[in-house]
């Protein structure tokens, strides 16, 4: 079986100082899949080099393998502190352990949690009427089961 290792290494050795290793898997079966992201963004022509990079510097002789490398998606949860720096000041739903599901603008990234400054309508006493109201809400990375970037168009 390929080394995760090895592949990360390999991967890290190709990568500017914008881009970073998401994930690597290698299943028993030797199907690689490398996730790699950006700080600011990546092409499709960078993701052909990290693989040509990564293919070239693997025997296949040794070991038959299979290999898919891809950005990190608009789509994708985030995995790493640095996702969340990248994406400071946007708007993400995040999907607590316990269940919530919040959705706002993400205000603080610290090694430990995020603050996330969400906007409901709410009742508020004296008024008749829901108004809005801003609250920040500060998590710990263990309470957030998955956070993603909302899109809008």
């Amino acid at each position: 079986m390929i080394d995760k290792n090895k592949i990360a290494e390999l991967v890290n050795e190709k990568l500017s100082d914008e881009q970073f290793l998401v994930d690597v898997t290698v299943s028993a079966t030797n199907v690689i899949h490398i996730m790699v992201d950006s700080d600011t963004n990546i092409s499709i022509n960078q993701i052909v080099e990290i693989s040509r990079f990564v293919e070239g510097n693997l025997d296949r002789e040794a070991e038959d393998f299979e290999l898919s490398v891809f950005s990190a998606g608009l789509s994708e949860p985030f995995r790493l502190v640095r996702q969340y720096k990248k994406n400071l000041g946007t708007e993400i739903d995040v999907l607590l352990s316990n269940g919530n599901k919040l959705s706002g603008v993400l205000t603080k990234v610290e090694e430990n949690g995020i603050s996330l400054e969400v906007t409901t309508k709410e009742k508020v006493e004296g008024s008749k009427k829901k108004e809005l109201v801003t609250r920040v809400h500060n998590f710990d990375y263990k309470e957030i089961k998955e956070a993603k970037k909302i899109l809008k168009f």
